[in-house]
């Protein structure tokens, strides 16, 4: 049978209440710190339940568009809803996240140790600098990003193990997904910067474990994020 005439997909509905509450901010000319109506409201309104306005929101809050304040409820981040990053590349990004974690863990943990044991001079003021550059960013006000970045690479670098670290290439666009999504959670950044302190500190220390444990920690760390929350292959009652 011609590919042309598969069965048609249908939009899930949290897609549709996303493209309306994109529709409602720009009728009503909502700009950053506006106040979205509460789930409940928004729910009635729109004759959907309030699991498929909570999925919504996920999807807005994990795209930046929205912070959600415990008990006080949904504020626009922008001056509008309107996403760079489609829908479906998001749940792609949910899907592969929690592997790409698995990995991370698994690698990450084991670069550490083999940095406590085999770090030169050279390394640890690389790791010096990285972590230097992440405070600055932080103290300015920003995600950390670029020193994030630069901490883990001198890590690697510092392990000595080119298969190892041929293996982090490999994997580096989907690190950096990971890297942004954790980065972008309230309070991450400066909870980052103290973990790679300790990191640090057990790297420079000579202590494999010490080193190992504080990288597993820091891991763990990133895995929690507000997109692993979002489940989108739910079904949704009205």
């Amino acid at each position: 049978m011609s590919e042309a005439l598969r069965p048609m997909a249908r939009p899930r509905l949290y897609e549709q209440v996303v493209e309306r509450l994109r529709q409602y901010a720009a009728e009503d000319g909502l700009g950053a710190g506006d106040r979205l109506p509460a789930e409940r409201e928004l729910a009635q309104r729109l004759g959907v339940s309030r699991a498929s306005v909570k999925q919504a929101i996920v999807v807005l809050e994990v795209q930046g568009l929205v912070e959600v304040r415990h008990g006080g409820g949904t504020y626009l981040v922008r001056d509008t809803l309107d996403a760079a990053e489609p829908v479906e590349r998001l749940v792609e990004r949910r899907r592969r996240l929690p592997d790409v974690l698995e990995a991370r863990e698994a690698m990450e943990t084991k670069l550490a140790e083999l940095a406590a044991r085999r770090r030169t001079d050279a390394d640890l003021a690389a790791l010096d600098d990285a972590l230097a550059h992440m405070a600055k960013e932080v103290e300015d006000g920003g995600p950390g990003v670029e020193g994030d970045r630069r901490f883990h690479a001198a890590v690697t670098a510092a392990a000595h193990s080119a298969l190892l670290a041929e293996f982090m290439r490999s994997i580096a666009e989907q690190i950096g997904e990971s890297r942004n999504e954790s980065l972008r959670q309230p309070g991450r950044p400066q909870g980052s910067l103290a973990q790679h302190r300790r990191i640090l500190e057990a790297v420079r220390d000579g202590d494999p474990e010490a080193a190992a444990a504080a990288m597993r920690e820091h891991v763990r760390t990133v895995a929690e994020v507000r997109l692993l929350t979002w489940t989108p292959e739910e079904e949704e009652g009205s």
